[in-house]
């Protein structure tokens, strides 16, 4: 039995897949299986992974049900006593396995591990800013601190104990959108995080993605948590950052009434006057920040006001 199963969800990647397995092949700790789970790819995705002839790879296939559930089926089928994900666009870093399992060694006790990101964001990379102080140790951080600025568990940087799943749940299928930010919310309302500052994974972001602001926005909504945030102020106030940046986003895609919506459940006292200010703005101001943003980004400055 392996001690972490790794699992990848492919949907038409071909042009990724091959370099993401061997970030995977190629790590410095070895002791994983690798199960793919094919979700009905049409491209040439599955004969690119029968290239590959390791035998910690498992070759799974099935039909078109979306990444949650594609997800799903990888913890159901994991050997391992731990899991992680990798998206089959996304690289590891080469040292990312051997310090989750230093992670795991140093800190027994606990079930969730997680490791910085950095971003590439229209050919520059920044690290990703967190909610919390740096330090050169790893940290047992709560989700909702750490994660007000960017998650402190991401897809592609965490592990987990495979129980959490059997505790937390697993991804809700119905979901359509941050289907992933849903999972972390249950799986920080019962466990600690270990976070190290070590950077795991590069994540590429489209910097420029105007165009999917609105689906995402619209069909986003945090309002089953809102019971439990009355009680739980940590919660709260990492709703609200969550709804204030799809307050944002909506109002930049010119979808008022999904801007309204996440207004509305607002507390206002958890944002700064920044915050406050940017809400306030009419959308063609926004727009015009927006694309200052951009530009900074293209001269390796980062302006977080956005999320």
């Amino acid at each position: 039995m392996p001690l972490i199963s790794v699992i990848i969800p492919l949907y038409n990647k071909e042009k990724f897949i091959a370099n993401t397995l061997k970030s995977v092949l190629a790590q410095t700790f070895s002791d994983f299986e690798v199960l793919i789970i094919d979700d009905g790819s049409t491209d040439k995705s599955a004969k690119t992974v029968n290239e590959f002839t390791d035998k910690r790879i498992q070759f799974i296939s099935k039909e078109n049900e979306g990444v949650s559930a594609t997800r799903n089926l990888g913890i159901e089928r994991a050997s391992g006593k731990y899991i992680t994900f990798l998206d089959a666009d996304d690289i590891w870093k080469i040292d990312f396995l051997k310090e989750m399992n230093s992670l795991i060694a140093s800190f027994p006790e606990q079930k969730v591990f997680s490791a910085a990101i950095e971003i590439e964001i229209n050919d520059r990379i920044f690290p990703a800013e967190y909610s919390i102080s740096k330090d050169k140790n790893p940290q047992i951080i709560n989700y909702f601190e750490g994660s007000l600025l960017q998650t402190a568990i991401c897809t592609c940087s965490a592990i987990f104990k495979k129980s959490v799943f059997e505790t937390a749940g697993k991804f809700d299928i119905s979901l359509k959108t941050e289907e992933d930010i849903d999972l972390w919310i249950r799986i920080g309302l019962q466990y600690p995080i270990v976070f190290t500052w070590k950077i795991g994974v590069c994540y590429v972001h489209d910097g420029n993605g105007l165009s999917r602001l609105k689906n995402t926005a619209l069909k986003t909504d945090f309002s089953k948590y809102s019971e439990l945030a009355k009680n739980d102020p940590k919660l709260e106030k990492f709703l609200d950052f969550n709804r204030y940046s799809f307050a944002l986003r909506s109002k930049l895609a010119g979808e008022i009434q999904g801007f309204e919506k996440f207004k509305s459940q607002i507390n206002f006292k958890n944002l700064n006057t920044k915050q406050r200010c940017l809400l306030s703005l009419p959308s063609f101001a926004l727009r015009n920040l927006f694309a200052l943003k951009i530009y900074f980004q293209k001269k390796n400055i980062r302006l977080s006001a956005f999320k």
